[in-house]
């Protein structure tokens, strides 16, 4: 790094601790809007996201995905020359649930004993403050950024995303040699790839009778899915040929799960995870139900394909006698990662330990995300935010004030050096 290079980058991570206060109150005032998805109205977070934005001298795009599902595109520096980065994050959080079950209002947006409090804290208004409010500070300073910096806000991750990432993608609004999410993560751990992703529809079809003759009379769906259950999780045991080229990242991420105390999962990047999530059969209870529905949530290691797990699930049903359908729902995606080696990889995860002063390093998530859309056109993606993970979709959700300052001076770092490069 260039002495040069250094001294803007501690410019930038000076500013944003002076202003810190704005950042949080930034951010408190984001989870204050119900952005909750569904129904996935966008436009009031949106307006006061724009205005925000333009009154640091930032003009905003507006797309209209679908009705009131706004995607924001914003832009500083230099566009016509040099490198651009996308920094990308969403507006809307899941739905909150049961109020009765919250300690405090999910909307209130307050700050308590160290602790952002809310639904959309660790995801991700925390990391959605944090990338509007780098861009901003880039802005204020005043800096000649040798290339592009695009803040891509999206409306719809929450239900999978179609509006949001790919949506502008498609239509060629956003491009960039490399692209962050700052979705939650660990502090010192960016996610660098995610699992795949297969969803399917078991329905079985049975004969109905009278539930006092049964199990005699008729054929029972539901009993029928309980032998066609204990089958599909049997993918948990599918021999996985894992690539030799992901196996040094794997390792890193069990290493990862160990230092972090999450060890007992360390299995799941090497396997096909299932989980049995919705099952619908039935009419009453004194009828022999001819139907029984079940929803599936498969999540695929490398090596393995959607198509491969079906053809598993199947050849697994076929020798039970029963009368079934499988149908796919939802997206579907394969395994997929940025090399850690890639340019905007090195930015982010360098930039946490200049910030720091730890080791960082990048892991794989479990999970899937917006990542894939980025990567099914070439440009290298990594996630990372503010989280209280274990909050995540719960109930109490919340994110320590801290993590939302260290990512935003990590956020201003890092696009410092990710556009000063060749």
């Amino acid at each position: 790094m260039s002495e040069a290079i250094r001294v803007l980058k501690d410019q930038a991570i000076a500013a944003v601790e002076a202003n810190q206060q704005e950042l949080i109150e930034f951010c408190c005032k984001l989870i204050q809007f119900p952005s909750e998805n569904p129904p996935g109205n966008s436009t009031p977070i949106s307006t006061y996201i724009a205005d925000y934005l333009a009154t640091h001298g930032i003009e905003t795009a507006w797309h209209e995905a679908a009705p009131d599902m706004w995607n924001l595109i914003s832009r500083i520096g230099c566009g016509d020359k040099g490198k651009k980065l996308i920094y990308c994050g969403h507006t809307d959080v899941v739905p909150a649930g049961d109020r009765n079950r919250w300690d405090f209002d999910p909307f209130a947006g307050e700050v308590k004993d160290g602790w952002i409090l809310g639904r959309g804290a660790s995801d991700m208004k925390g990391g959605l403050a944090g990338i509007i409010f780098a861009m901003t500070i880039l802005k204020r300073l005043g800096l000649e950024l040798p290339g592009e910096l695009v803040l891509a806000i999206v409306p719809d991750e929450e239900t999978g995303g179609d509006l949001g990432v790919p949506w502008l993608l498609e239509r060629g609004l956003i491009q960039g040699d490399g692209a962050m999410i700052a979705e939650p993560s660990s502090p010192l751990n960016p996610t660098l790839g995610q699992k795949g992703a297969c969803h399917f529809r078991l329905t079985v079809k049975g004969t109905p009778g009278h539930g006092s003759l049964a199990p005699i009379a008729g054929k029972n769906a539901i009993t029928d899915a309980f032998r066609a259950i204990e089958e599909i999780r049997q993918v948990w045991n599918y021999p996985v040929n894992i690539p030799e080229e992901m196996k040094p990242i794997i390792e890193i991420s069990k290493v990862y799960m160990k230092e972090n105390e999450r060890i007992e999962y360390k299995e799941i990047l090497e396997r096909i995870s299932c989980n049995i999530g919705t099952i619908q059969g039935g009419t009453k209870s004194n009828v022999v139900p001819d139907t029984c529905v079940v929803e599936v949530d498969t999540r695929l290691p490398f090596g393995v394909t959607g198509d491969e797990v079906l053809a598993f699930v199947r050849g697994k049903l076929d020798q039970l006698g029963i009368d079934y359908d499988i149908e796919t729902f939802g997206f579907r995606s394969n395994a997929n990662y940025s090399s850690p080696e890639d340019p905007v990889c090195r930015a982010i995860v360098d930039n946490i330990s200049y910030v720091t002063n730890e080791h960082a390093y990048g892991v794989l998530q479990w999970a899937c995300s917006d990542a894939r859309h980025f990567r099914n056109y070439s440009i290298p993606v990594l996630q990372y935010g503010p989280a209280y993970l274990p909050s995540i979709h719960n109930f109490n959700e919340k994110v320590l004030v801290e993590d939302v300052i260290r990512c935003a001076k990590v956020y201003v770092a890092a696009a410092i050096d990710f556009l000063h490069q060749g």
